[in-house]
């Protein structure tokens, strides 16, 4: 069985897609969620999974020794990122190598690195008047959203289009392919 350990911050949509998309797979199971938010969305999402959660703090992530400690509890086979706003540390990407795959609302390299995340992105498509959106899921290093991509999925961006709209496009295909890309790359490793 395979066994993944989602990171996650916020409101947990892309968590809760994950492990409603696998809950029935008796190949890969969501054995747990590691997020720095104590007032995130994703914690009482997951109760109804029955995926334990970990509250952790950037310290406890910085800190090599008791973090691999932690994570070795779960002994996850892959660790994904679903929205999770912490810089991953340089030893844990050389612990997990091509193991960490985190999913960015934005054709990288276009507006991906620090800061860029959910509105902002979306805020600087507008202003910039791309013609065209979407998203990259990628393997992780240790810069932000520099990675290897594994897949990226565009949509044409309106006159019309606003934050509201882009943001529920973005969604949609988040929805519609973070798990199966997860899923097509667990048959990989």
């Amino acid at each position: 069985m395979k066994r993944l350990l989602i990171f996650a911050s916020g409101s947990g949509t892309n968590a809760d897609n994950i492990c409603q998309y696998f809950a029935k797979n008796d190949e890969v199971k969501v054995v747990g969620l590691f997020c720095n938010n104590p007032q995130a969305g994703v914690i009482s999402k997951m109760a109804k999974w029955n995926v334990p959660v970990e509250l952790i703090t950037r310290k406890q992530l910085n800190s090599e020794g008791e973090f691999l400690q932690l994570i070795a509890q779960y002994q996850p086979d892959l660790i994904i990122l679903a929205g999770f706003l912490l810089l991953i540390p340089s030893y844990l990407v050389q612990q997990f190598p091509n193991k960490i795959i985190n999913i960015h609302p934005a054709l990288l390299p276009k507006f991906g690195g620090k800061g860029m995340y959910g509105h902002h992105v979306h805020e600087a498509v507008l202003a910039q008047k791309e013609t065209e959106h979407g998203i990259t899921i990628h393997l992780v290093n240790e810069k932000f959203d520099e990675g290897e991509h594994l897949f990226q999925q565009s949509f044409k961006v309106t006159p019309l289009d606003t934050l509201d709209s882009i943001a529920t496009k973005i969604s949609l295909l988040e929805m519609t392919h973070f798990p199966k890309v997860i899923d097509a790359y667990l048959r990989g490793i």
